[in-house]
Parts: C-alpha cells; structure tokens; sequence
C-alpha cells in the first residue's frame, strides 16, 4: 500500500499546557511542538480526520486537572477538531467519547499519532490501535517525553525512553516514521 491510500485519522494526544511546567523535569525533541503544528496544518489541508485527546487528571493536585491553565491546549493546537476525546487513563480509547467506534463508523482504518508523552499516552494509544487492527504511523518526532527515574534509582534520559518507545512499537504495533515522511502523504 503506497502512502495516504488508507484513510488515516491524525490523533493529537495530550498537548496540553501542564507540560511546560519545570516539574517535569528534562525532556527531549524541541521540535515536537512544531512538528505536531505542521502535521495539524497538513491534515487539514487535506481535509483530513483530526482528532484532540486531553487528558483530564484526576488527581487532586495534577498539572492537567479540569479547570486549570494547565489543562488547556497548547496555544497552536487551534480549530475545532472533528473528534475531541477526553481520557483520565494512558489511552486514548478508555475516553469519551469511544475513539474506537467513532473511527469505525467513520470508516477509518488507520491513525497517525504524535503527541505528549511519547512512552505513555502516544505509545499506550499506538500499543491498543494496533490491537485493534488499525494501520498506526507513530510519528516519533512530533512527540516528546521526559526524563524518568527507574526504580533502581538510575535516571533514564528522555531520549533513551523515546528510543525503546520507538523499538517496542516498531514493526509489532505501528510503523515508526518522521513528520518528513506524513507531510508527504
């Protein structure tokens, strides 16, 4: 199958403004938000499926709790998306409304994600899609994630957990690719 002859639905997973607090700590790929701002465009050009996943934190102190700056979307995450899904879990099918069955009834059969946090929410909603029988593009540079400290107490740098992201996704869940490679789709 060549590039774009499968309906693909663009899922932007959590970019939201609770990210950009220092808490976090450390995270990699500059670039994402950018990226994730020029596949929104395309897929729009395109007139393509969009959807908006945010993350309602249910903890009572979260950065992305309902009501809270930090839980609006990033300022360039502009437009009225065809599906906004709201999620309180890591995967964008366990929201409401059910991501699964809206992508069904609208005869798409793919979904090219991007999105924050690339080893939780984007790789959760890639590990459940292909699952689920979808074509899933993961496009690595159009996500970013943070450094995380394991349980041993050794710090995992941000970009060595986007790698084994894109090692445990690649070829069994989703097809890793560049927001390069979807802008020419």
């Amino acid at each position: 199958m060549q590039p774009g002859e499968m309906r693909h639905a663009l899922i932007v997973v959590d970019v939201q403004k609770g990210f950009d607090d220092p808490v976090w700590g450390p995270r990699n790929n500059p670039a994402c938000e950018s990226n994730i701002a020029a596949l929104i465009q395309h897929w729009r050009v395109k007139d393509r499926a969009v959807v908006f996943v945010r993350h309602d934190s249910a903890a009572p102190t979260g950065r992305l709790k309902p009501a809270t700056p930090g839980n609006q979307f990033k300022d360039f995450v502009q437009g009225k998306p065809d599906l906004l899904v709201v999620k309180s879990v890591n995967s964008a099918f366990h929201g409401e409304p059910d991501l699964h069955a809206w992508l069904q009834a609208a005869d798409l059969k793919g979904l090219v994600i991007c999105g924050i946090t690339t080893n939780h929410c984007c790789e959760t909603t890639a590990r459940i899609a292909g699952n689920l029988g979808y074509d899933v593009q993961f496009v690595l540079d159009a996500t970013h994630t943070f450094d995380r400290r394991g349980p041993d107490g050794t710090v995992i740098t941000a970009d060595d957990l986007a790698r084994v992201t894109a090692a445990n996704l690649q070829d069994e869940f989703a097809t890793v690719t560049t927001t390069a490679a979807m802008l020419r789709w």
